[in-house]
């Protein structure tokens, strides 16, 4: 009986050797940056709800000026919220595979995007007080 190395597929998560023995990158990437379908989303959202307020503060000159602005904080706030939450995660793996510079780094980073998200979503939450009364 002999025994058959395994079979290496796009299911498998590994990356196929080259022909000088090395591992490749695998999917599209921007720079130093593996683009994927959930960064992609985050980038359109971001750029997305700062062009949308900027377009509501310089074009719109009536009583829907605030609601529109009001809404791409939302959108701006739920963006560094993921961003945070996503910083914690990159924070506890770097923790558990021993990399102390790493856990430092995305401690940080949380912790900045996550004020940003809060004082975000604080702006939405004024502005919203504001437009209602």
């Amino acid at each position: 009986m002999s025994l058959k190395p395994p079979r290496v597929s796009r299911a498998s998560h590994v990356s196929l050797r080259r022909a000088d023995g090395s591992r490749g990158r695998s999917g599209p990437h921007l720079g130093p940056f593996r683009i994927t379908p959930t960064r992609a989303v985050f980038a359109i959202a971001f750029v997305g709800s700062l062009g949308y307020i900027a377009w509501a503060i310089v074009m719109v000159k009536d009583s829907a000026q605030i609601p529109m602005v009001t809404s791409g904080l939302a959108v701006q706030g739920l963006v560094f919220a993921a961003l945070s939450m996503g910083s914690a995660i990159r924070m506890w793996r770097a923790w558990q595979e021993g990399r102390q510079g790493q856990t430092i780094l995305f401690a940080a980073l949380g912790g900045i995007t996550g004020a940003i998200a809060l004082g975000y979503l604080a702006g939405t939450l004024v502005l919203a007080l504001v437009w209602g009364s």
